[in-house]
């Protein structure tokens, strides 16, 4: 039996599923430059955290008619993991943020 996703053909929900992949992705090597593992106990508190943030952000976005991408929506995310782990005492160097400039080769 073949199921059939129909959610995937909306465009919207495909460009909502990028846009949570890159923030995935983005997470993943701040947390890994961070040195914090993925089984950190920590890490469901602190992503509730930015979750809650990025959700206000995001409505704030909304209603100015900011439309935001995949780029600028992982950089938001990011923007409200980076507080939650200051908030917890976590240092996070702006050199550990991906988009640094260490992130590109030299030159650009």
């Amino acid at each position: 039996m073949t199921i059939r996703d129909e959610w995937g053909q909306d465009p919207s929900v495909r460009m909502m599923r990028q846009v949570f992949a890159h923030m995935e992705m983005v997470q993943g090597k701040l947390l890994g430059r961070l040195n914090i593992s993925p089984y950190d106990s920590r890490l469901r508190r602190w992503r509730k955290e930015a979750h809650q943030l990025f959700e206000r952000a995001y409505v704030l976005a909304a209603k100015e008619g900011v439309m935001m991408g995949e780029e600028s929506a992982a950089s938001i995310y990011l923007n409200c993991l980076r507080q939650a782990l200051s908030r917890d005492g976590v240092e996070v160097p702006h050199e550990a943020l991906p988009g640094s400039p260490g992130d590109y080769p030299s030159g650009l």
